[in-house]
């Protein structure tokens, strides 16, 4: 990895593009201290272990909420919007599935309708977490908003609505210009900015305020099972499927070294980011009629069910992961497109007939991949909030999320190795071009 790197920064435009991406996180992580107008975000420390709701937002927003900051929802609004609009595609909405086969057309017109969204979502979200917080501070004595009029909730939705714009466009301009995944990048540097403060906080409960040696044996416990999901996440996203490939416009044997690469884990971690972002919506709306219906029997079910804090919610968590990872993978992985394209080019893969059977053939191996890879994330992701329910950890510890950090950091940091990767070789590849002595010769002539 510091090999690659090593490489990726002596290269002018990979140079560029990697500081352009920490500029723009650096600008995202400074608008995470910024409180929004009419707040007492200090009482948001005493709020923060009443509803599962705070946590996971605040994960996603790299602890924005906690400071009830200008990116408090962060890009989880843009996220379900997207989730939304490709659930629409599905032979739901005509209009959504002809934009999707129109190219890039149809995909700025789909970008623009996810954008609009967004705006109606994170201004629904804005109000009702705020009005939430603000009922649930009541019984204890604790006051979220300075202000409770109809004005200060429109200004405060407002103000959080905007940030949660600004910050799709930052990740908008992390995908043009800088390194990785615009999204998924947004998210990570928020996780990482509060991973090491959530060590430091567990090694000082564990061994600087814990009992002695049995506070080092947990902590090295705790270590040892963290290098080894580590371990297995980061192989599980790198493992690939190779589907040997036969090309009929070639008469040469390229043996092993012709092949289609398919990952195990064709969907990554964007199940996982899905499922967070789409539970945490019905909890902000449920949080603002808490005061209201909140003794209700059905406003006790809903809150369960989309609950991180009860096994109800972390089953219905679980099972989002996994749905998400069978659909998903057939957003990657179009089989009908593969199998077009491979006629187009003269090849196939070896043992399958072109077109319908190579349809066939790629949608029962994504079904079959999809199997193990979604209960594989789900059990990481939601092992850990079981073990917080049912009490084996200490509710307060941030460890019942800690599964769905490693998830996405890892995965996010596995697609970002990959990119600059790719970078590095077309940069190569281009450089041996030029320095062909056949490349020089017709520059000479002029026929290049």
């Amino acid at each position: 990895m510091f090999n690659l790197l090593s490489k990726a920064l002596k290269q002018k435009e990979i140079r560029v593009r990697i500081y352009w991406t920490l500029l723009i996180l650096f600008v995202y992580r400074f608008g995470a201290y910024i409180t929004v107008p009419g707040v007492n975000a200090s009482a948001l420390t005493k709020l923060m272990n009443q509803t599962s709701l705070l946590s996971i937002l605040n994960l996603f927003s790299g602890g924005g909420l906690s400071a009830y900051s200008l990116f408090a929802l962060g890009v989880s609004p843009y996220v379900t919007a997207q989730i939304v609009i490709q659930l629409l595609q599905m032979d739901i909405v005509p209009k959504l599935v002809e934009w999707s086969k129109q190219g890039e057309t149809g995909r700025r017109k789909t970008t623009q309708i996810t954008r609009y969204l967004t705006i109606i979502l994170a201004f629904i979200q804005s109000i009702g977490i705020t009005a939430g917080l603000n009922a649930l501070g009541q019984p204890i004595g604790v006051t979220l908003l300075k202000d409770t009029s109809i004005n200060s909730y429109l200004i405060i939705a407002t103000v959080m609505t905007v940030g949660s714009m600004l910050s799709v466009w930052l990740g908008e301009q992390i995908q043009d210009k800088g390194i990785g995944n615009g999204v998924s990048m947004i998210i990570f540097a928020g996780i990482v900015a509060q991973l090491i403060p959530g060590l430091w906080q567990i090694f000082q409960q564990d061994v600087l305020q814990g009992p002695g040696l049995n506070g080092w044996i947990s902590f090295g416990v705790l270590a040892l099972a963290l290098i080894i999901i580590v371990t297995g996440v980061t192989w599980f996203y790198g493992a690939v499927r190779r589907l040997p490939m036969q090309y009929t416009r070639s008469d040469r044997n390229y043996g092993d070294e012709s092949y289609l690469p398919l990952r195990v884990n064709v969907s990554g971690v964007i199940p996982v980011i899905f499922a967070s972002s789409l539970i945490t919506t019905p909890q902000t709306i449920l949080q603002a009629f808490v005061g209201s219906w909140g003794n209700k029997p059905w406003y006790t079910v809903a809150s369960d069910i989309f609950s991180l804090q009860t096994w109800e919610g972390t089953l219905a968590y679980g099972t989002l992961i996994v749905l998400f990872t069978f659909f998903y993978a057939f957003v990657q992985v179009n089989p009908e497109k593969v199998s077009e394209n491979l006629q187009k080019q003269g090849s196939y893969i070896i043992g399958v007939r072109p077109g319908e059977e190579t349809k066939k053939f790629l949608s029962q191996l994504l079904n079959r991949l999809s199997g193990p890879g979604s209960v594989f994330l789900a059990a990481v992701a939601v092992v850990p909030l079981l073990a917080q329910n049912f009490g084996f950890i200490d509710a307060n510890s941030k460890i019942g999320l800690g599964g769905t950090s490693l998830l996405i950091v890892i995965g996010v940091a596995v697609d970002l190795m990959r990119q600059i990767e790719g970078l590095t070789q077309k940069k190569n590849y281009i450089g041996l071009i030029h320095s062909h002595p056949f490349y020089d010769e017709e520059i000479n002539k002029g026929e290049v």
